[in-house]
C-alpha cells in the first residue's frame, strides 16, 4: 500500500514511488518542532528530526519500516536531499505545503457492519459542497442535517471533492493530495464520522474524485515520477500519464486511491469527474482496469459499490459491461437531460444550450437518455454521441441543477432566481418522476436563492490571476453580460452558503413539501417503480409545448402530462379504458399554484381522444390506474 501505513505498536511502513530519485529517505519530524513547509530551494532543515533510509525496490518503489512512529507523527520524503510531502499522504494538517501526518485508519470505531450499500435503482442523490452546506463548513456539521435529508426521501448524499486542496475554500477540483481528506473540513476522522452517521441513517455516500488532473498549487508529484504527460492537453492543468512510459505505476496510484476511499472510508460510490479529460490509448485503459478492481473489491466485501462517470462524450462504451466490450462503469451523468429541460424552462439558447430548446429534445432524453446520439451538433460543429437506447435507465443520473450547471454560470445563479415558482415545481416533476437516477443540488428542494459561485483561496498571485482570466474566457461563448465575481474573494464564498432557515418560510416551506410528495410518489406508485424503457411511452407536441409520459407495470399505469408553455393548454387524451385517478396537480392551491384545472378522476372507455383536459401554464398533472380496478 502506498504512503504511510500504521502497523500498530508504534511501527509504520512507508512506501513511495520515486523512480526519478537515486536516494530516497523518510524524514521523521519531532512533534515539538516548529512548522515545516516546502521552501523555494526544495528543502527545510528541522530540529529534532531523524532520517531513515528507504530500500530501493523494483519499478522505482522505495520502502521502509520504522519504529517509534505514533499516529500523528509528521514526516516528509527526501529525494536526493530535496524534501517533499508524501504523494499518498492521508493527512495534510498544515496544508498542501506542510508535512504529511501518519494516520491510523483502522482505529475508527465503525457501526455499519450490517451495511451493504444500495442498488443503483434505489439511489436518489443529494449533491452538496461540504464548505458551503453549513455555516461551520465541516464534515461533522453535516451530521445534524442527515435526518432532514433522509426525511426528504433522499437515499444517497454526494460530496463534492474533499481531497486536500490549497487554502480553506475551493470547489475541490484543485486537490493535490488525492488520499488526504481536507484538513479544515475535519480530516480523515471527520469524514469517517460522517460516512458512519450516513450509514446509520440508511444513506449511501457518493464521493466525487478527480482523476483527470491535479491542481497546480502544492502539486509536487512531478518531483517523484512521471505522473503527468505533455502528449495531451486538458483545460485544468497537466494531463495524467495513463498510457506513456511508466504509466502502469500511475494507474496503480489512482486505483489504490479509489480502493482507499471505498475500503478505508466505506464510501459507497465514486463519481469520476470529467473522464473526457482522461486520454488513454491502451488496449486495457485505466478506467476499465479501475472498474475491474472496484468490482472485485465489492464482490469480496459483499457490498454494492458503484462508479458513476461524468463525461462530455455521450459514449455508451463507458457504461457498457466489460463482457460487452465496454469499460464497465456503473452509470454516468446525463447533461443532455439537463440541457433539454433547462432550455424549455429558461428559453436560454447561448453556448451549448444552442443545441437544445425543443420539446422533442426532452422527449428523447426521457425515452432514450442521450439527445445527441450521432447527429450534428451546431455547438460542436460536428456529429456527437452514440445511441443509448438500449442502456438501462439506472445507468443515467439526471438533474435540473448541479454544481456545474449552477456554479459555472457568470453569477452562479440558481433556477430559483431564473424561473417562476410553477417552473420550479415542473422541473422537480420532470427529474424525480423520470425513470432515471435523480440528483438534487443542495438547497434546491426549498428554492434557496443563494448563488453558488466558483471560489478559491490560492496563495500564488500568478495562479489567482490565471483563474480570473480563465473564467472570463470560459463565459465568452454564452455572451453573458458583466464581469465574473472574483473567485479569490472570501465574500463570494460566504454568499454561496445555504440559509436553512428558509425552510420554515414561504414559499420555501411549500416547495420543500412538494419535493417530499413527488419523491414519495416516485417510491410508492407501482407504475413508477418499473423503470424499464419497455414499460414507457413518451410523446411530445411541439406546437403546444406539451409532454405526455405513460408508464406501466404489473401493478398499474401512470400518466404524466406536462405543459411547458406560458399559456394554458388543452390536451386530447388517448388512454386505456378504466378509472384514472389524479394523484398530483402541481397547479393545486395546496402547492401555492393558481388552482387546479384537471379533474380528480377520468373515466375512460378506451375510445381515442374522448377526453379533454386543460393544463395550467408551467404545470404537470399525474394520474394512475391500478390493475385491480380493471
Amino acid at each position: 500500500m502506498l504512503g504511510a501505513t500504521y502497523l500498530g505498536a508504534n511501527r509504520c511502513q512507508f512506501v513511495v514511488w520515486a523512480p526519478l530519485a537515486d536516494c530516497v529517505q523518510v524524514k521523521i519530524l519531532d512533534h515539538q518542532s516548529g512548522p515545516w513547509r516546502v521552501s523555494a530551494q526544495g528543502h527545510n532543515a528541522t530540529n529534532g528530526s531523524r532520517v531513515i533510509s528507504m530500500e530501493k525496490q523494483d519499478l522505482g518503489y522505495h520502502s521502509a519500516v520504522a519504529d517509534r512512529i505514533a499516529p500523528g507523527t509528521k514526516y516528509v520524503y527526501r529525494l536526493d536531499g530535496q524534501e517533499r510531502p508524501d504523494p499518498a499522504s492521508r493527512l495534510q494538517a498544515e496544508g498542501v505545503h506542510g508535512p504529511s501526518h501518519v494516520v491510523d485508519l483502522h482505529a475508527f470505531g465503525w457501526n455499519d457492519a450490517g451495511w451493504q450499500g444500495l442498488y443503483l435503482d434505489d439511489y436518489i442523490v443529494y449533491e452538496l459542497h461540504v464548505g458551503a452546506f453549513t455555516a461551520a463548513g465541516t464534515f461533522d456539521a453535516i451530521v445534524p442535517h442527515l435526518d432532514e435529508v433522509r426525511d426528504l426521501g433522499i437515499t444517497a448524499i454526494e460530496l463534492m471533492p474533499v481531497a486536500q486542496f490549497p487554502g480553506t475554500r475551493n470547489w475541490g477540483y484543485d486537490g493535490v493530495y488525492p488520499f488526504a481528506a481536507q484538513n479544515n473540513y475535519g480530516g480523515p476522522e471527520g469524514l469517517m464520522r460522517l460516512v458512519n452517521a450516513c450509514h446509520e441513517s440508511g444513506l449511501a455516500v457518493v464521493l466525487d474524485v478527480v482523476y483527470n488532473h491535479l491542481g497546480p498549487e502544492g502539486n509536487y508529484l512531478s518531483d517523484f515520477g512521471p505522473y503527468f504527460t505533455d502528449q495531451y492537453r486538458v483545460p485544468w492543468g497537466q494531463a495524467i500519464n495513463f498510457d506513456g512510459p511508466q504509466s502502469d505505476e500511475v494507474v496503480r496510484y489512482f486505483t489504490e486511491n479509489a480502493l482507499h476511499w471505498v475500503g478505508d472510508f466505506h464510501i459507497d460510490a465514486l463519481r469520476l469527474d470529467a473522464i473526457h479529460g482522461i486520454t488513454d490509448r491502451n488496449a486495457q485503459p485505466f478506467l476499465q482496469l479501475l472498474a475491474q478492481s472496484v468490482r472485485e473489491f465489492a464482490r469480496k466485501a459483499g457490498r454494492q459499490i458503484h462508479l458513476i462517470a461524468e463525461s462530455d462524450f455521450n459514449d455508451v462504451r463507458f457504461i457498457r459491461p466489460l463482457e460487452s466490450g465496454g469499460y464497465g462503469l456503473s452509470a454516468q451523468w446525463n447533461d443532455d437531460f439537463h440541457h433539454a429541460l433547462h432550455t424549455l424552462l429558461t428559453e436560454e439558447r447561448t453556448g451549448y444550450y444552442r443545441d437544445f430548446g425543443k420539446i422533442e429534445h426532452l422527449e428523447k432524453a426521457l425515452a432514450e437518455g442521450f439527445v445527441y446520439s450521432g447527429q450534428y451538433s451546431a455547438y460542436r460543429q460536428r456529429r456527437h454521441g452514440n445511441s443509448s437506447r438500449d442502456i438501462p435507465t439506472r445507468q443515467f443520473v439526471v438533474y435540473a441543477q448541479n454544481h456545474d450547471q449552477v456554479g459555472n454560470r457568470l453569477f452562479g445563479n440558481r433556477l430559483s432566481t431564473r424561473v417562476c415558482f410553477e417552473g420550479l415545481k415542473l422541473a422537480a416533476g420532470m427529474v424525480l418522476l423520470s425513470p432515471y437516477i435523480p440528483l438534487l443540488f443542495m438547497g434546491e428542494e426549498y428554492g434557496d436563492p443563494a448563488p453558488f459561485h466558483y471560489f478559491t483561496s490560492h496563495g500564488d498571485a500568478a495562479l489567482i490571476e490565471a483563474v480570473r482570466h480563465g473564467r472570463r474566457e470560459e463565459f465568452a461563448a454564452f455572451r453573458w453580460q458583466g464581469e465574473p465575481p472574483d473567485a479569490q474573494s472570501g465574500d463570494i464564498f460566504l454568499q454561496s452558503k445555504l440559509d436553512p432557515s428558509l425552510r420554515q418560510r414561504e414559499p420555501h416551506t411549500t416547495l420543500l413539501e412538494f419535493y417530499k410528495e413527488v419523491i414519495r410518489l416516485r417510491r410508492t406508485l407501482p407504475a413508477l417503480s418499473e423503470r424499464s424503457r419497455d414499460h414507457m411511452q413518451v410523446h411530445s407536441f411541439e406546437e403546444t409545448h406539451v409532454l405526455q409520459i405513460r408508464r406501466w407495470s404489473d401493478g398499474g399505469e401512470a400518466l404524466l402530462l406536462a405543459n411547458f408553455s406560458d399559456e394554458p393548454r388543452t390536451v386530447l387524451l388517448d388512454v386505456a379504458a378504466g378509472e384514472w385517478n389524479q394523484v398530483l396537480d402541481s397547479a393545486d392551491g395546496r402547492w401555492r399554484g393558481p388552482g387546479r384545472s384537471v379533474p380528480d378522476c377520468i373515466q375512460s372507455s378506451g375510445e381515442a381522444r374522448e377526453s379533454l383536459l386543460s393544463l395550467r401554464p408551467k404545470s404537470f398533472a399525474l394520474f394512475q390506474r391500478l390493475r385491480h380496478e380493471l
